[in-house]
């Protein structure tokens, strides 16, 4: 009964034509770093993700982002010298990390 109502949805989402503009319409999804990531690692990830946790990786890289949207925006070049640093720093953090992940599939 709930899967021919969420069926139902699903379908007249599709006539009105709401799934037309997604990114990557009509192009393979690329799951190769998924399937590349080590099982108990990904029933951890979404196991943290449903719980409202994300990954220390994913919030360096909002926290980056946001960095660089508030250096674009400031106009004092002392502080545009500190937010820099700032940028650097959580670059140098999450490239660490990603080089430790790296080699702890390869010694798997």
């Amino acid at each position: 009964m709930f899967d021919k109502t969420i069926d139902a949805i699903i379908e007249e989402a599709m006539k009105r034509g709401k799934f037309d503009d997604l990114p990557g319409k009509g192009k393979p999804i690329d799951l190769t770093a998924y399937f590349e990531t080590p099982e108990d690692v990904r029933t951890a990830h979404s196991m943290l993700k449903n719980a409202g946790f994300t990954p220390r990786e994913v919030d360096l890289l909002k926290e980056i982002e946001e960095l660089k949207k508030i250096l674009a925006a400031v106009l004092n070049e002392k502080k545009k010298e500190e937010i820099q640093k700032q940028i650097n720093q959580k670059q140098i953090e999450f490239n660490l990390m990603m080089e430790r992940q790296k080699r702890q599939r390869k010694g798997k």
